[in-house]
């Protein structure tokens, strides 16, 4: 998308999907959450493309971690 110099764009921010769904704590057995910041290679999406804040994506990595060693997540693509 081109964008004009002085023109009155802006780029509407990210918001934290755990802040607006009001979760304290990102539990590693809820897979079906946990699968929505992973790409189909099994990273873990960045925090700047997910939208998250620094404390839920800090609670996010651990708890796909978490998810990893125990086999509930794939640490590769298949």
């Amino acid at each position: 998308m081109k964008v004009k110099l002085g023109s009155s764009y802006h780029k509407r921010r990210k918001v934290c999907r755990f802040c607006v769904d009001e979760v304290n704590f990102v539990d590693y057995k809820d897979t079906k959450r946990l699968r929505n910041y992973l790409t189909d290679r099994g990273k873990i999406i960045p925090r700047r493309i997910s939208g998250n804040c620094a404390l839920h994506q800090r609670q996010l990595t651990i708890g796909i971690k978490r998810a990893r060693n125990v086999a509930l997540l794939p640490y590769t693509a298949e």
